[in-house]
């Protein structure tokens, strides 16, 4: 049927008024290829994740995380260590042009410039292929991030003194701890031993702070060896520490003798002095007994 000026009707293009809505083919409908979100995939998820959570439990019970003394602000001498994934980050900061003036280019510009390429890998890349031989930008910017932090981080655990880190990490047994509790913080003997830095090498309360100074409250000198020590020096302690009166190294002296308490000591020998008193008068008693 022709109408107008050779134009063809071929038939009805009206949209119909019943319409159907685009629902998906049931998985059912794709055997083998495909399942139930519900339960059959959580279900694998959460299996898997199960395997893994106990065998970190196992780790953990096997391996426990080391424990250190309680942290000391003034430890001077303590080597910090942080956790091993940012130890690559912890060696960079070593190398001469990524720290003292550089810490800016080391903390901040290079890691972010490293981080920035990896985030823009993708649209650095915009090939469809998956392969990683054929898409050698994104593949190259991975491999360097990956052989870069390996590399840092084994530079930084073959460089750390594990020893020492041991040595200053270790905890007070009990009689230790019962003695650092002990240190009387208030006497005047403390505040030259804060005045004087010692506090740098031999702890806040005298429990030493690792491989930078021994622990002084149980040490095997008396006052005037003490006296001797901080003038002169012993061992890797240099001499000439000490710049302060003959009366206050007498104090300090004297404050470290008593292992930090030196009330108790006082109150020790008085005890003693006490207990012989009392000896001394029995005796005289047995003596007039006998008369």
């Amino acid at each position: 049927m022709h109408r107008g000026k050779g134009m063809k009707f071929v038939g009805d293009s009206r949209v119909p008024a019943e319409r159907k809505p685009n629902i998906p083919k049931d998985y059912s409908e794709f055997p083998g290829k495909t399942e139930a979100f519900w339960p059959n995939f959580l279900l694998k998820e959460w299996l898997v994740g199960a395997v893994f959570l106990i065998g970190y439990l196992c780790l953990t019970v096997a391996h426990p995380s080391p424990l250190e003394r309680v942290a000391d602000p003034t430890d001077s001498g303590y080597i910090p260590l942080p956790d091993w994934y940012f130890l690559f980050l912890y060696q960079l900061l070593k190398y001469e042009y990524a720290a003292g003036d550089f810490t800016v280019i080391g903390a901040v510009i290079m890691p972010g410039l490293a981080f920035g390429a990896l985030l823009l890998a993708p649209w650095l890349d915009k090939g469809p292929r998956r392969r990683a031989s054929q898409r050698p930008i994104a593949a190259g910017l991975m491999l360097l991030a990956v052989l870069a932090t390996v590399y840092l981080t084994w530079e930084s655990v073959d460089h750390h003194d594990w020893e020492a880190a041991a040595e200053q990490g270790e905890m007070l047994d009990e009689e230790e701890a019962a003695a650092v509790e002990e240190v009387d913080t208030e006497a005047e003997g403390y505040q030259i031993y804060s005045d004087q830095g010692c506090i740098g090498c031999h702890g806040d309360q005298l429990q030493g702070a690792g491989s930078a100074g021994p622990a002084l409250f149980d040490v095997p000198y008396d006052a005037e060896s003490i006296k001797d020590i901080a003038v002169n020096g012993i061992g890797e302690m240099p001499a000439d520490q000490f710049d302060g009166s003959d009366e206050e190294l007498d104090l300090l002296a004297e404050y470290i003798a008593s292992g930090g308490n030196p009330e108790a000591g006082g109150d020790s020998e008085g005890e003693e002095e006490g207990e012989t008193t009392d000896e001394e008068e029995n005796a005289e008693d047995g003596e007039e007994t006998e008369e």
